[in-house]
């Protein structure tokens, strides 16, 4: 689904990311790991387009995608959500959702079917991740948890074929995880690859498929939980001993 091949990112004199290579196999649940500051955000903004990397190469189902714009990556089937949730506090949970569909072409733009498309697409994602009856809610209103599921559900209102999540479990309650993971599975065994960069080591270790451990820009391994989780260096720089 995704190659990442030898990609660099500078910030003039601060190296972010530093010769990362990695792959996200299609229908996979990949963690990419590390201390803060290891290149973990940086390496999420190359992919969605946000930045551009100076050198190396990133492609998508095989296509070349290094220097699109992020709309334009978009389209090509990658969605993501934000460490801090970035939901329009001012709009409703209802509006929040429509907002993050995908554009509509020119001649549908006054088409009150498209528009009924998709409000029954984000009550179908609001009731799938558990706050369909919040709809009619101001943003505002919501918890830190249920904005981390909004932000879920409208990531997934153009039907990606690869999600990048930034910290899904940061600030949520067990409760509202287990939701997340859940449905992440879900979401999966219904053929939809995720990228995540995550903290709660439990959750990665149970959830994921294949662990990319960064360090300093770099990548320091790709591996299979159970095989990061018994490496020594890993377990000394970045898991810890137990």
């Amino acid at each position: 689904m995704l190659e990442i091949n030898d990609i660099h990112k500078a910030f003039g004199g601060l190296t972010a990311v530093t010769g990362a290579s990695f792959t996200v196999e299609a229908g996979s649940i990949t963690a990419l790991i590390g201390p803060n500051g290891a290149g973990k955000t940086t390496a999420f903004n190359l992919v969605s387009g946000v930045l551009r990397p100076d050198r190396g190469s990133i492609r998508l189902k095989g296509e070349e995608i290094t220097r699109l714009s992020p709309h334009v990556v978009a389209s090509r089937g990658v969605s993501r959500t934000f460490q801090i949730t970035r939901a329009l506090s001012h709009l409703t949970v209802l509006e929040n959702m429509i907002a993050a569909a995908p554009p509509l072409r020119l001649r549908g733009l006054f088409a009150s079917k498209m528009a009924r498309q998709e409000v029954e697409r984000a009550m179908d994602l609001l009731d799938f991740v558990g706050i369909d009856h919040l709809a009619d809610n101001v943003a505002q209103e919501l918890s830190y948890g249920q904005r981390k599921l909004l932000e879920f559900a409208s990531a997934m209102m153009s039907d990606p074929d690869l999600v990048l999540l930034d910290e899904p479990a940061g600030g949520v309650n067990p409760t509202l995880l287990k939701r997340i993971v859940d449905r992440i599975r879900q979401l999966r065994e219904n053929g939809v690859t995720f990228l995540i960069v995550e903290h709660n080591m439990d959750m990665v270790m149970k959830l994921c498929d294949s662990v990319v451990v960064m360090a300093h820009g770099a990548v320091l391994t790709q591996d299979t939980p159970t095989v990061v989780q018994e490496d020594p260096l890993v377990l000394d720089a970045y898991l810890g001993k137990v």
